[in-house]
């Protein structure tokens, strides 16, 4: 268990369930078990798990509220290791998540840790975004795989019109660092940005943002 780990979500989110608080609490030691099999985080990462990656992640549960509406389905496109579909699937257990990424043995890390700690909105698809059905998705959330032009290029063709999440229309959710002028220009896209440091006040969080394109 890790009580420092989940101890720094609560900072932020106040209103976890005790299933969620121990779902949370276990992903520690698992990603540290799984990740000396298969390295999906990076060795100098991993003892800042929850910090750069999970609380990361939830960066989007901050803004995007996905329990306010009924039968979303959301799509991770380049999940990696599960970041950031896994823990917004714990956080939003009644929302639909499918976590893709072309690298077969990542997903096995994200299907084994669900099924431990009893995640059941959790689909895994080993494929390329581009090969996806298209018009299934609500929401495609994405976390720093790719430049912007490309991640809406892949992510754009599975999205469904029609859905509306209280004032946002679905559309595609990224979670970047650093300079970003040179990407968004060259995308020609107009995306909502959120400065994350003026959601979490610790210092890893300067320059990185959250952003946003409507379909």
């Amino acid at each position: 268990m890790n009580s420092a780990g989940t101890a720094l979500l609560k900072k932020y989110f106040a209103d976890f369930t005790p299933q969620q608080e121990e779902q949370f609490a276990q992903l520690g030691s698992l990603y540290r078990e799984w990740n000396e099999k298969i390295n999906v985080i990076s060795r100098k990462d991993i003892d800042s798990l929850y910090e750069k990656h999970i609380l990361h992640s939830l960066a989007i549960a901050a803004i995007f509220d996905f329990a306010a509406a009924d039968g979303l389905q959301i799509a991770d496109i380049g999940t990696g290791g599960g970041f950031p579909g896994l823990p917004l699937a714990i956080m939003f257990p009644e929302t639909s998540f499918t976590l893709v990424d072309s690298i077969g043995k990542k997903l096995k890390v994200v299907d084994a840790i669900s099924e431990t700690i009893g995640i059941k909105n959790i689909e895994t698809i080993h494929s390329r975004a581009e090969q996806i059905a298209p018009n299934r998705y609500d929401f495609v959330v994405s976390r720093a795989v790719a430049p912007l032009k490309d991640l809406w290029l892949w992510g754009k063709p599975l999205l469904r019109g029609g859905r509306k999440l209280d004032e946002y229309k679905n559309g595609m959710i990224f979670l970047k660092g650093g300079d970003l002028a040179q990407e968004i220009s060259d995308s020609k896209l107009r995306p909502h940005i959120w400065e994350i440091n003026n959601i979490f006040s610790e210092p890893w969080f300067e320059e990185k943002y959250l952003l946003y394109v409507p379909l």
